[in-house]
């Protein structure tokens, strides 16, 4: 019989340790980033955050005696369930100490309560959805994640297979750096497309921010709706997206491919932040603060996080404007590399597209799933 015992997070002091819980898990890991614990706050935050205007969330913890052992949350999507008319309950932001007994039982105490709610299939891990870090690293762990990506020890790889998980999905990340050698081929590829269309790509406007945001979120919506696991932003999610975005995000690497005016595709990239956060731990003041400005000046990798083309615009080759003009972008601003991820693992177009481009597939990352009902 275990000796694990696992407990719903129910007051603040719960709270407190279910966040603080990884600096244990990874004190002895130089590749671990911390997250900024405001951030995490907030994310799990049922007031603040809108994804809970169409989701529920269990948070608990296991304890082996007085030690805490591990954490995991529980997430019922209802619009995810919806749109692929499953019954998954998901479970997310995973971390535990190297014990099998642990993984069980919170994997149990997720399983048990999703199934209460009429769930079938437990699948994870995520945190909290798609849209944000998901799945487990399982290659790529001689180096740091880029930002918004996901970090965890091998050993949690062999915990979920021990536990009756299988895998679901595998993704990629592919890296790209300056002197790849597509480049010329890319290059004529590009000046061949721009005699064939009107599209024209653009740096989005940070004055008009929102209405900006607008156009990403209609792309998106539209462009990616036949995904494995896509589920369209709502409206509130998009304005916290954009509020969250804001201060990061840098204008001359978001890119917008129009037609006429006409909103058809875009590419999102961001500076690698994680190569400042990783010197934070996890706290903005009194010192992180200073930490992020400095550091912010001295980045050398960024992250080409979100793709998007029309349907009826993805014969044209405009993936190919969007990501020149933000590798271009990059290059003037002194980045070295840019991670592009992630991408299905049987998304056969965007995987040539990316090695297409000169990436290569440098880090994996898998879903898990069981059945449990």
């Amino acid at each position: 019989m275990s000796d694990i015992r696992v407990k719903k997070v129910g007051t603040r002091k719960d709270l407190k340790n279910f966040i603080r819980f990884p600096w244990k898990v990874y004190r002895d890991d130089p590749n671990w980033v911390p997250p900024l614990i405001r951030d995490v706050k907030e994310k799990l935050d049922i007031k603040k955050n809108p994804f809970f205007e169409h989701a529920d969330r269990e948070l608990f913890l296991a304890y082996k005696g007085d030690e805490i052992t591990g954490r995991i949350v529980g997430i019922i999507d209802r619009n995810h369930n919806a749109f692929h008319n499953e019954k998954v309950v998901f479970y997310g932001m995973y971390e535990s100490l190297n014990e099998v007994d642990t993984a069980r039982a919170l994997l149990g105490a997720v399983a048990a309560w999703g199934n209460e709610r009429g769930m079938d299939t437990l699948r994870g891990t995520v945190s909290l959805s798609l849209n944000d870090e998901c799945a487990f690293l399982v290659e790529g762990f001689d180096s740091p994640p880029a930002v918004m990506m996901p970090y965890n020890p091998r050993y949690y790889l062999e915990l979920m297979e021990k536990n009756g998980q299988v895998k679901a999905k595998d993704l990629y990340a592919f890296l790209m750096t300056r002197d790849h050698a597509t480049a010329e081929k890319v290059r004529l590829i590009v000046e061949k497309i721009k005699t064939m269309t009107t599209v024209t790509c653009r740096p989005i406007n940070l004055k008009n921010w929102e209405e900006e945001a607008e156009k990403i979120k209609f792309i998106y919506n539209n462009a990616w709706e036949k995904n494995w696991g896509f589920v369209p932003w709502t409206e509130n999610e998009m304005k916290h997206m954009v509020k969250s975005l804001k201060s990061l995000a840098d204008p001359d690497l978001v890119v917008l491919a129009e037609d006429k005016g006409r909103p058809v595709g875009f590419c999102f990239g961001l500076p690698n932040y994680n190569e400042v956060l990783a010197k934070m731990n996890g706290r903005l003041f009194p010192f992180g603060f200073l930490k992020f400005l400095l550091g912010r000046k001295k980045i050398k990798g960024m992250r080409m996080l979100v793709f998007g083309v029309l349907k009826e615009y993805r014969a044209a080759g405009i993936s190919y404007l969007l990501a020149t003009e933000v590798e271009k972008q990059g290059i003037q601003k002194g980045f070295e590399w840019a991670e592009l991820s992630w991408a299905l693992e049987d998304n056969d177009a965007v995987n040539k597209f990316a090695a297409s481009l000169g990436g290569k597939v440098y880090k994996k990352y898998r879903f898990y799933e069981k059945k449990i009902a």
